[in-house]
């Protein structure tokens, strides 16, 4: 896809670090007009004579009126982010500062960029695919280890090759199919149909793992929320405290504490785990406010996607248990049974379907076991960040579409459908295809692609 989409031929300007004081802050540029607007701004060199990838000193100058004293990197396209003439302005880490460069620059002939612009121009002149440019808004919202390296991946082209691979393979089979409805009174066939089934059971396995690792890459992108519900007293906000290796919740022997939910995250071998200390569930309160947060917890216990089921391993029965376990299957609810305080009961043996984690929260006992039961029933496998892990719904809803028209394309070969008829099909999995990789889309679509990412990215 080239540069023709309407109003891409100005120059913009944005804060390309965070907002707030700092050490130093960076404003970009890219456009047609960057090295002359700069050069406006800079006295101490003519800017537009200087070559590409240098580096200049001086003082930043809106007439006679100095705004900082910067450092400018010049970039001219194509050899640059965004394939266009690019300048980053390195000032001072002041906001005030930085507004006045951006008021400079709007002045003498820029628009401020819109969210995800500069992402946005790299991608229609040609420097990243869609699915990469969608990766650099992950990396940048990456909170761990495995989302950073997965995000990577996809930037360096891991999931743009896979698609390339099959994109390539079945416009090669397309046009030799309709090709031959050029020959159709002649009865030729230019395509080999055998080899075509070998490739669509090819690519039909590839897409199979691409639309599985979704269930891992939301984890690894999302996080899982976990929900920890239990009756008064069974020592739900000393858990998360411990989990948290903090004093984040009030502990106390009164029922009924913790009146609203608490929600706190962890990272576990990479992987965050947003945890919610729930109010305790009773049947019964005359306490107004606290039947608010029962409901509460009963909503997020509903919404979450791990409930860690805790009791008092001294007074729960195992017909409780039944009866909760019951409930949990009925909802299809995710659970895990704790039993805590269990370094004070007489007796653990309890008659229940799953395995219960015996800990005590107070003590620290059996919590690295606890984490571990959690990590295995969010992730399921090992994680290998090296292979393509999908983590955007909206690859997965058209890698969905994609292995349809791959089932339709394989029944056409089995009941030897005409070659036309064959061919819409291919071509309707080579549109979804492109669909991911932007080969094809329009301009609201990338809009609203790109408005999900920060200015100045």
């Amino acid at each position: 896809m080239n540069n023709k989409l309407s109003g891409w031929d100005d120059t913009i300007v944005a804060l390309a670090t965070a907002p707030g004081v700092a050490a130093i802050g960076v404003i970009r540029l890219s456009g047609m007009q960057s090295f002359e607007i700069v050069s406006a701004l800079f006295p101490s060199k003519k800017i537009t004579e200087q070559s590409s990838h240098t580096i200049h000193v001086g003082l930043l100058k809106d007439g006679k009126e100095v705004i900082d004293e910067v450092v400018l990197s010049l970039f001219r396209g194509p050899k640059s982010y965004t394939g266009e003439d690019t300048i980053e302005i390195s000032g001072h880490g002041s906001p005030y500062i930085q507004q006045q460069i951006i008021n400079a620059c709007i002045k003498y002939g820029a628009r401020l960029a819109k969210p995800g612009e500069f992402t946005q121009r790299s991608f229609l002149n040609g420097k990243l695919d869609l699915t990469q440019a969608e990766s650099v808004a992950d990396l940048i919202l990456s909170n761990t280890k495995a989302s950073q390296k997965t995000a990577l991946h996809n930037i360096r082209g891991g999931f743009s090759f896979q698609l390339k691979e099959i994109r390539e393979e079945l416009i090669q089979f397309a046009s030799l199919i309709e090709l031959e409805l050029d020959f159709v009174t002649e009865d030729v066939e230019f395509a080999d149909r055998t080899k075509f089934y070998s490739l669509i059971n090819k690519t039909q396995q590839t897409v199979k793992d691409l639309i599985d690792s979704f269930q891992l890459g939301n984890v690894i992108k999302n996080g899982v929320s976990v929900a920890i519900i239990g009756k008064p007293n069974a020592g739900k906000s000393t858990l998360l405290n411990c989990l948290l290796n903090e004093e984040r919740a009030i502990v106390s022997e009164i029922a009924g504490t913790t009146r609203d939910t608490i929600e706190e995250t962890i990272n576990i071998n990479g992987i965050v785990f947003r945890l919610i200390d729930t109010a305790g569930i009773r049947s019964h309160s005359k306490d107004t406010i606290e039947n608010i947060g029962i409901e509460k917890s009963i909503e997020k216990m509903n919404a979450a996607d791990l409930v860690l089921y805790l009791f008092d391993a001294n007074t729960e029965t195992s017909a409780d248990l039944k009866n909760q376990e019951k409930f949990f299957k009925e909802k299809q609810i995710q659970y895990v049974l704790v039993a805590n305080k269990s370094d004070l009961a007489h007796s653990n043996s309890f008659d229940t379907q799953n395995e219960i984690i015996f800990i005590s929260a107070k003590s620290n006992f059996g919590i690295d076991q606890l984490k571990d039961k959690i990590y295995q029933l969010a992730v399921h496998e090992t994680i290998n960040t090296d292979n393509t892990i999908v983590t955007n719904t909206r690859h997965l809803q058209e890698l969905l579409q994609i292995q349809s028209s791959l089932a339709n394309v394989k029944d056409d070969l089995n009941q030897n459908i005409p070659g036309d008829l064959l061919a819409i099909e291919i071509r309707t999995c080579l549109f979804h295809l492109g669909e991911i990789t932007g080969e094809v889309t329009n301009e609201d679509k990338l809009d609203y692609i790109f408005s999900k990412f920060c200015i100045g990215k």
